[in-house]
């Protein structure tokens, strides 16, 4: 099991990769963090101790901000937060998403200006590393206070209320505290509010959906690639010339993944010659359409790494200048808007991946035998492949409205605007869903049009996905239930194996 050390400072997108893929991780923190922890929690217990008044952690929360509240409450106070906050609905969250969440929540705190205690710390540590994965509805988060439901239910769970998955069972947090023979967490003075008041959640989805949406960057290029073969299409668009003329990396990057995948074809040489002047946008644009996404997501990725360690609590206890200031660090707008570009920008590679399907499968602009079968006629073939990647392409783009541009007031309007982060990053996971199987039904429909030319070797990259597509689906001789082929063609693609295979064979890809 690797070890991930957190030191509040320095964490990376690609330290946070194993536990998106839903691998286990063991969690480490620097002496210099926890160290650096003592001095924002003094600075609680001061303000505590001298009866200051002062927001979360001597008086009520949002609307109930003026109510003070008594120093011997103030533990109850915590607890009474938490469980009253835990209001969410909806399905649980996938558990490497839960984990994602604890892992970017304790790397918050760790920054020093949250005021909690060391001990806390120390056990939350340990619970993570006991794989004590909270249960935690997804809906019921507004995105601005923090994602206070969620969080909640997460905070809960370590004090024994709610549930867990345990040894992948789930069960009641008492019982899965008990079996581990751990404490339940007990809060303290501003511990309560420091626990939920983030943006960690929409930024664990937010950070699942950018690494899948890295390896389709990746895997479209290499399907390509493989159509473009199976259509005889020109490699010409890619030259390196022409994404110099653009002035476009995005552009750059796709060509050379593409002309990478095509070294050594003879397939394209084949056709040097030919009469076709022009191939269709769905392919000859393809530099211009999968660069435009790839310009897109190196901005989500720079907007992600800054936010990784980010401060997103309220209110700092700030100890380098000796002042607690209620601001809005947690509100999730910056997420909220850049998860709604990467949704509407991974929606893009569906359109176009749903086009090359039609010329793929279409007998009057492929060339190939109707919808790819040998036996048109009485057999379908791939004809309805295309329908379902019509179906996804489209409904990717009612999803792809921005939530971000969406606001309702709470806390009887203390809390006037809104991000809806949650709604963006849910909304953008499931266009992903959509676009991965679209790019893998693409990757079945070329794998199948190359059966009709196997006496051509095709280019490394597109020969190697089409070796590896056909360890989980035989060529198509007459029409079969499809369903499985197609669930195995998108698994190679949503889990990296075939994103794997090509650089195997044919070297890195740039996403």
């Amino acid at each position: 099991m690797k070890t991930l050390t957190l030191d509040g400072q320095s964490l990376a997108l690609t330290d946070l990769a194993p536990l998106a893929r839903g691998e286990r991780v063991k969690l480490r923190v620097t002496p210099d963090a926890l160290r650096g922890l003592q001095a924002s929690r003094d600075m609680v217990e001061r303000a505590v101790a001298a009866g200051e008044v002062v927001y979360g952690l001597t008086t009520g929360f949002g609307k109930l901000k003026n109510k003070a509240v008594a120093r011997e409450d103030l533990s109850q106070l915590q607890a009474n937060l938490v469980a009253s906050h835990c209001v969410g609905t909806g399905d649980p969250m996938p558990v490497h998403e839960v984990r994602l969440a604890q892992v970017l929540r304790l790397n918050s705190l760790l920054r020093g200006v949250s005021g909690v205690r060391i001990a806390l710390i120390r056990q939350l540590v340990a619970l993570f590393n006991a794989d004590f994965v909270p249960v935690v509805p997804q809906q019921g988060s507004v995105g601005a206070s923090g994602d206070l439901a969620p969080l909640s239910h997460m905070a809960a769970a370590y004090m024994g209320m709610g549930h867990v998955i345990l040894d992948g069972k789930r069960k009641t947090a008492k019982a899965g505290l008990k079996a581990l023979g751990l404490d339940a967490v007990v809060l303290e003075a501003k511990e309560g509010l420091a626990l939920i008041n983030g943006t960690e959640i929409m930024k664990a989805v937010g950070v699942a959906n950018l690494l899948r949406a890295q390896n389709l960057s990746k895997a479209a290029d290499a399907i390509t690639a493989l159509t473009l073969e199976a259509m005889f299409g020109s490699p010409k668009p890619f030259r390196a010339r022409l994404a110099e003329l653009k002035r476009s990396e995005g552009q750059r990057r796709t060509a050379a993944n593409v002309t990478r995948c095509l070294k050594g074809s003879k397939v394209v040489t084949s056709h040097a010659s030919c009469d076709r002047v022009q191939d269709p946008y769905s392919i000859r644009c393809v530099p211009q359409i999968h660069g435009a996404y790839k310009t897109a997501l190196q901005h989500v990725t720079d907007v992600f790494e800054d936010e990784l360690a980010a401060v997103t609590d309220n209110p700092i206890v700030d100890p380098e200048t000796n002042e607690v200031y209620s601001a809005g660090l947690f509100h999730g707008q910056p997420l909220s808007m850049i998860q709604d570009y990467l949704g509407m920008s991974v929606c893009t590679l569906a359109n176009v991946s749903e086009r090359r399907i039609e010329q793929l499968v279409n007998p009057d602009l492929s060339g190939l035998p109707a919808f790819l079968t040998p036996k048109p006629g009485l057999n379908s073939g791939m004809m309805i492949t295309q329908y379902a990647a019509a179906a996804l392409a489209s409904e990717n783009k009612v999803l792809a409205h921005p939530a971000s541009v969406d606001t309702i007031p709470t806390s009887a309007n203390q809390e006037d605007h809104v991000s809806m982060g949650i709604t963006a990053v849910r909304k953008a996971r499931t266009i992903l869903d959509n676009t991965e199987h679209v790019l893998g039904i693409e990757l079945a429909c070329a794998g199948q049009a190359r059966e009709f030319n196997l006496q051509l070797k095709a280019g490394k990259g597109a020969d190697a996905a089409h070796r590896v597509l056909r360890t989980v689906m035989k060529p198509l001789k007459g029409d079969r239930f499809l369903h499985p082929d197609l669930e195995a063609s998108t698994e190679l693609v949503a889990s990296g194996a075939l994103v794997a295979a090509v650089e195997k064979a044919a070297g890195k890809l740039e996403s």
